[in-house]
C-alpha cells in the first residue's frame, strides 16, 4: 500500500513539475517580448514550431505550419495598427503551402516596415514567409532552405524526372497523376514567390530566387 502511495505521489510530481516550468518559462518570455516590443517600438509575433514532449510520458511531438497557424499570426496581423511595424521571430521546419501564403501574403501587404528574425531556422514554408519581410536577420548559423513543393514524400521535380527518364508508356497511371499535380505544384510555388517577393525584390532577384528556391535545384533540407 505505501509503495502504492509513493508510485502515486512520483507519478503525479512527473505530470505536474513540466507544467509548472512551463508557466514560468512562458512568464520569463512574455516579459522579454514586452521589452523587445518597447526597445524596437514594434509589435513582435512569435512563430515557434519545435519538437516537445507530451506531459510526463515523453512522446515527442513535432510541429509545423497548418492552417490554425495562418488563422492565428492573420488575426495579429490584422490586430496591429498599419503605422506599427511588425517583427516576427521566426523558428519552424516548414509545412502547409496553403498557410504559409496566407501569412506571406499579409505579412508583405503590412504598410508598415516586417522584419524577420531567424534564430536558428527558417525551412520551407519559413523561408517562403521571410521572403513577405523586408529585412531578414539571422544568426551567423541559421538557415533558411528551399521551398519547392513535395508531392508526399517525393520532392516534386522529381516525380517529374521520372516521366523525362523513362518511357511514357511504362510509367504507371498513378506516377503520371502525381506528376500531373507536381507541375501544378511547382508553378504555384513560382508564382507565390512572385506575388510575396515583388513588393521588396526586383525582377532579377525574384527569378533567381525562383530558380535558387522553388526550382528544386537543392534537396528540400
Amino acid at each position: 500500500m505505501q509503495f502504492l502511495n509513493l508510485l502515486w505521489i512520483v507519478l503525479l510530481i512527473a505530470a505536474f513539475v513540466p507544467l509548472i516550468r512551463k508557466s514560468m518559462l512562458d512568464s520569463a518570455r512574455l516579459r522579454f517580448l514586452r521589452r523587445f516590443e518597447e526597445k524596437r517600438g514594434s509589435r513582435v509575433i512569435v512563430f515557434i514550431h519545435r519538437q516537445e514532449s507530451l506531459s510526463f510520458l515523453g512522446f515527442p511531438v513535432s510541429r509545423f505550419i497548418n492552417i490554425e497557424d495562418s488563422e492565428q499570426i492573420l488575426r495579429a496581423i490584422k490586430l496591429t495598427d498599419a503605422n506599427l511595424p511588425i517583427d516576427i521571430i521566426l523558428h519552424t521546419p516548414g509545412g502547409l503551402l496553403l498557410a504559409s501564403e496566407q501569412i506571406a501574403f499579409a505579412l508583405s501587404k503590412h504598410p508598415s516596415r516586417v522584419t524577420v528574425f531567424v534564430p536558428h531556422y527558417a525551412m520551407s514554408g519559413g523561408t517562403l514567409i521571410a521572403l513577405a519581410a523586408e529585412e531578414v536577420i539571422m544568426d551567423e548559423n541559421a538557415v533558411l532552405g528551399p521551398v519547392d513543393p513535395q508531392i508526399g514524400e517525393f520532392p516534386a521535380v522529381s516525380i517529374l524526372n521520372v516521366l523525362e527518364s523513362k518511357d511514357r508508356n511504362k510509367v504507371e497511371d498513378r506516377t503520371i497523376i502525381l506528376a500531373d499535380i507536381a507541375r501544378k505544384a511547382i508553378k504555384q510555388v513560382n508564382d507565390t514567390i512572385q506575388r510575396v517577393a515583388v513588393y521588396h525584390y526586383n525582377s532579377e532577384e525574384i527569378a533567381c530566387l525562383q530558380e535558387n528556391l522553388g526550382s528544386g535545384k537543392w534537396t528540400h533540407d
